[in-house]
């Protein structure tokens, strides 16, 4: 089922192995580990997610994974399992509320894996189990007050206070993305006009360059991709183009981080992080979208706010959402069992 095999865990391993399965679910792909108990992965596998094919074969998917961790560990038990899934998620029912990019409404994934897997099952959304993860094991490691934002399809924020998550009213918070912002006239889903990963975002960088060539500016981008042929550029494609020099992509790359910086301002001001790590895939654009990012947050706080603050991009990778997820559920799996109710 999944796409890469499991070697044996060596003795060496098994001495130290956990007790933690931690998965990562995407609209493309389900990646799971094995966790030790510093809740570093000993294990990783991954499949395709096939989300067009429904909540039940994706439930599937999911199961599958888990049970390929549990063999890797052999005769340890594990103890719990945590998931990140993307949308708006209730962790206390183990509710998926909505799953956009998975096609989910009210999917009791947590519930529904516990009956298959008879173990404890706790689920969060992908965005704060990839901060949760980078804030205590990762980039974010050794800080108080970590503000951690994620740059891919979307833009998306979540909050780490002293090993806790902020989770708001109806657990919704961190749509950092939904805030809108002057000068961006694009129309979003979610109903409003303006919002900022209209421009922040792999698909907004993509956006603005389409836009571009379509009103026929000059890149080098054109010999590629024109309205006549009817292609359109990556953000990958941009980011090319920028490394060549092409002044188009330069401004959208300045354009991008200088609205990702104003974004921040209002986050920063708000919450007064130590550190802000900026993970996904668009961050690995590094400091073509960073450098204006920052100089317009340092323009947009109040001085006592940035000469304090850090800004480090992710340092786990796609093991950051597994990592997070897997802590979390070692914590939610020690909350019940004080609290008896496991």
């Amino acid at each position: 089922m999944t796409e890469n095999r499991l070697a044996p865990i060596s003795e060496l391993e098994v001495a130290t192995l956990s007790r933690y399965i931690g998965l990562d679910v995407g609209g493309t792909n389900i990646v799971g580990g094995l966790l030790n108990e510093r809740c570093e992965p000993i294990r990783t596998t991954r499949c395709a997610t096939e989300a067009d094919r429904g909540p039940a074969h994706v439930l599937n998917r999911i199961e599958t994974v888990i049970n390929e961790m549990r063999a890797a560990a052999g005769s340890h038990r594990v103890e719990a399992v945590g998931i990140g899934i993307p949308g708006f998620v209730d962790p206390e029912a183990g509710l998926s509320v909505f799953a956009g990019n998975l096609g989910w409404h009210n999917v009791p994934l947590g519930a529904e894996m516990a009956r298959r897997t008879g173990l404890p099952v706790f689920i969060d959304n992908d965005v704060r189990m990839y901060i949760y993860g980078e804030a205590m094991r990762g980039a974010g490691e050794g800080f108080g007050h970590v503000l951690g934002v994620t740059v891919g399809t979307g833009l998306a924020a979540a909050v780490v206070n002293e090993g806790r998550l902020y989770y708001g009213g109806a657990q919704m918070a961190g749509e950092l993305g939904h805030i809108p912002l002057p000068g961006i006239d694009y129309a979003c889903p979610c109903g409003l006009t303006g919002c900022a990963e209209r421009i922040v975002s792999a698909t907004g960088i993509a956006r603005q360059a389409a836009d571009a060539l379509q009103a026929g500016e000059s890149s080098i981008l054109s010999e590629r991709f024109s309205p006549e042929n009817g292609a359109k550029p990556t953000a990958a494609d941009v980011a090319a183009a920028y490394d060549a020099g092409d002044a188009l992509a330069i401004r959208i790359f300045e354009r991008t981080g200088d609205y990702l910086g104003l974004a921040l301002a209002y986050a920063v001001t708000l919450f007064s992080p130590d550190i802000v790590i900026v993970g996904g895939g668009v961050a690995q654009a590094g400091e073509r979208l960073l450098a204006p990012a920052r100089r317009r947050l340092q323009q947009s706080v109040y001085r006592g706010y940035w000469e304090r603050l850090t800004i480090r991009t992710a340092f786990l990778g796609e093991h950051a959402g597994l990592i997070g997820s897997a802590l979390m559920a070692s914590k939610q799996l020690m909350k019940s069992q004080q609290s008896g109710g496991m």
